[in-house]
């Protein structure tokens, strides 16, 4: 039986959605998209499935993220969740941002949690994040380490979940 699946996700340059789409197209069941920046809460009863996703900027989620999901966390633990961060940060560092991103209450409960990667697309950032980038991370052009991998992993166990 094909569950319904929502996957609620916040963006700053688009790397996010990317993703989020990647792994829309290898669930199975009905996947809608929800940009929790359009600013219409969705509605979860209609979903057996939830996967909630952001990327991190200096070690923090999206703000809309973290507020949804401490705001409907009651709703939420009565779903399967899976969650999911991009960024580029790996090992130790993406562990503690990906602790730091969600409620405990929640990455305790959930069924599947993953880091995407990121990347760094030079024409989306603004001249400070450029200088930033550059300057401390010694990167000069455009940058992709997001992994299929890591999303055909996390979509095998939200499709192996009943």
């Amino acid at each position: 039986m094909a569950l319904n699946t929502i996957i609620i996700y916040a963006t700053k340059h688009g790397t996010t959605e990317k993703c989020a789409y990647m792994l829309s197209k290898k669930l199975n069941g009905r996947v809608d998209l929800h940009n929790i920046k359009s600013g219409k809460d969705p509605i979860l009863d209609r979903y057996d499935k939830v996967i909630i996703g952001g990327s991190i900027y200096i070690g923090n989620i999206q703000k809309q993220i973290k507020k949804f999901c401490f705001k409907r966390l009651k709703e939420l633990k009565r779903k399967k969740v899976g969650l999911f961060i991009c960024g580029m940060q790996q090992g130790t560092i993406m562990e503690a941002e990906f602790v730091a991103a969600f409620p405990p209450e929640l990455l305790a409960n959930s069924i599947a949690k993953e880091s995407f990667g990121g990347e760094f697309i030079f024409k989306k950032m603004n001249p400070i994040e450029r200088l930033i980038v550059t300057k401390t991370l010694k990167v000069y052009k455009d940058t992709s380490n997001i992994s299929e991998e890591s999303i055909n992993r996390f979509a095998q166990i939200i499709n192996n979940s009943q």
